[in-house]
């Protein structure tokens, strides 16, 4: 395939403007993750005096030395209910990702006990439903490291129904035959019970576990009966008498080395050796000068591709045809992949050259990926004339369709169809990030304000009435200041309209774990049974 030439000059001065806005892009986006490892961090003297780990580091003592760790939705719930965005930024309250774990790959969720006693908030819901959704399309075992007094209370009218899901989620998946571990660091209460009762394995640590469906004060008002937490549910309790946990353990360190004995002992396939590949001829520091400071700037999406994709070589399709709807076939870190990415608003002629080229990769099993930047389908009477909704349509049609793996990257605008036809979220991509520089929306927040002018305008004047041109404009600055700070990349990632904000120079190694987990899904070969695992 022909390598990518790029055109692009890093000693520029435009290019250094560029780098310099995304850096500080990213740098506000690690400052927020940096809060939420703080807030937990903040109560590292209350854990030791118990003898436990911090959440965080039963992640790194559960996982194998040396291996990546795909952390998901690190932002969730970002100024939203108890997150107010400086002094509480909570991470909604639990650390969900993939990782490896004795040799294995699999999904780790964990409860982050050290913020609000890993209480579940609305956001944390979503985000524990969206990581159980990828164990399920990437047919992944799930490790769950417990230790929850469950509902946030203060919001159980936005979790109580759709917190079913995630029960109903797993006793789908042991029934599909994808293992489910847990183990028990501490309190799992009320509806939080039925989490170990669902897993296949529990591991209990004695002294400190404790599941049950209702604690002492509720059963003395219940019933009237005097017991303590050990004899409702104590972790002697559940591996001697009711035999819920299988695994009994002395404290958090002997209970993460259970799970991964557990882990290594499961016939499960390993984790395979990574294959040689050609790396990109362009340097991935060149990915942060690349989207333009000035967002209305265009630029070449191919830029972009040439440091994504094995050898920078791409093999374009219909280069002459419909230049601004980009399509062609690469590899990535060796695995086969179809690009589409834009270099302008969508044409009528580019939704039925992506129809055809989405088409065709699902044809082959070709896994596709997103580079999304697109003001969205070109509007006016021209395309209107040309079919822009028929063809439109085509599109939507087929990326709603393609059986093969989709893989989005918001790399700047996202917006109006755009967002559709280049699989956004709506259209269910295995996975979807954003870059710091993302934008997401039904429109830019100067042509909503332009619009709604317009429409006022007119409203006024069929009634008859003199505009002030004044309160218009008060107006339409608010409307524009609101869908600004709506499309920015924080406020999505924080109401999951994306997996997480990255490094621009870690979208290729993304990638490439991305594309290894659909690829060997695809040759996983699970053992159902009729009901899953049942306790006996």
């Amino acid at each position: 395939m022909p390598a990518i030439r790029s055109k692009i000059n890093p000693r520029s001065d435009a290019f250094a403007a560029n780098a310099q806005r995304m850096e500080g892009l990213l740098a506000e986006v690690q400052r927020l993750e940096g809060l939420v490892i703080a807030e937990s961090e903040s109560k590292r003297d209350k854990f030791e005096k118990r003898k436990q780990l911090l959440p965080r580091e039963r992640v790194a003592r559960l996982l194998d030395r040396g291996t990546p760790f795909l952390e998901i939705s690190r932002l969730a719930g970002l100024n939203m209910h108890d997150d107010d965005g400086k002094k509480s930024v909570l991470g909604g309250g639990s650390i969900v990702g993939i990782g490896v774990v004795a040799g294995k790959r699999c999904v780790v969720s964990v409860n982050d006990s050290a913020v609000k006693g890993g209480t579940v908030a609305p956001m944390g819901l979503k985000k524990g439903l969206r990581i159980q959704q990828i164990a399920q399309e990437n047919k992944l075992p799930i490790i769950s490291l417990v230790e929850s007094g469950g509902a946030n209370l203060m919001y159980q009218s936005e979790i109580f129904i759709e917190g079913g899901r995630s029960f109903a989620n797993q006793a789908r998946m042991s029934a599909s035959g994808i293992p489910q571990i847990a183990v028990v660091h501490g309190s799992s209460t009320a509806g939080g019970a039925y989490l170990p009762g669902l897993s296949d394995y529990v591991i209990l640590v004695r002294g400190r576990s404790s599941i049950y469906l209702a604690g002492p004060p509720l059963v003395k008002a219940a019933i009237g009966e005097d017991c303590t937490d050990d004899e409702l549910g104590g972790a002697e309790t559940h591996a001697q008498v009711t035999g819920l946990g299988e695994y009994l353990t002395e404290d958090d360190a002997h209970a993460i080395a259970m799970a991964r004995e557990v882990m290594d002992k499961l016939k499960w396939d390993a984790a395979p050796a990574v294959t040689p590949f050609a790396e990109p001829l362009f340097d991935e520091q060149e990915l942060m000068g690349i989207v333009p400071a000035d967002e209305r700037e265009p630029y070449d999406v191919r830029e972009v591709i040439a440091r994504l994709v094995d050898g920078s070589d791409f093999l374009e399709f219909k280069a002459s045809y419909a230049p601004e709807m980009m399509c062609g076939h690469a590899r990535v870190q060796g695995q086969l992949v179809g690009i589409l990415g834009n270099n302008g608003p969508i044409q009528p002629s580019g939704s039925t050259k992506a129809a055809q080229f989405i088409q065709l990769c699902d044809q082959s099993g070709t896994p596709l990926v997103f580079l999304q930047n697109t003001t969205g389908y070109m509007v006016g009477s021209a395309a209107e004339r040309g079919g822009a909704i028929k063809h439109g349509s085509k599109m939507i049609q087929a990326v709603a369709n393609a059986r093969v793996p989709k893989f989005t990257f918001i790399l700047g605008g996202s917006y109006g169809a755009g967002n559709y036809g280049m699989c956004g979220r709506g259209f269910d991509p295995r996975f979807i990030f954003a870059w710091p520089s993302a934008r997401t929306a039904v429109m830019g927040g100067a042509q909503a304000a332009k619009v709604m002018d317009i429409v006022n305008r007119a409203k006024l004047e069929r009634m008859g009435q003199v505009a002030n041109d004044e309160a218009l404009q008060a107006m339409s600055d608010g409307l524009r200041q609101r869908l600004d700070k709506e499309s920015a990349a924080l406020f999505g990632t924080a109401r999951l309209w994306d997996d997480g904000i990255i490094d621009p120079r870690d979208t290729r190694r993304i990638l490439g774990l991305c594309l290894a987990l659909a690829d060997e899904a695809e040759k996983r070969t699970l053992r159902p049974n009729t009901f899953g695992v049942a306790r006996m």
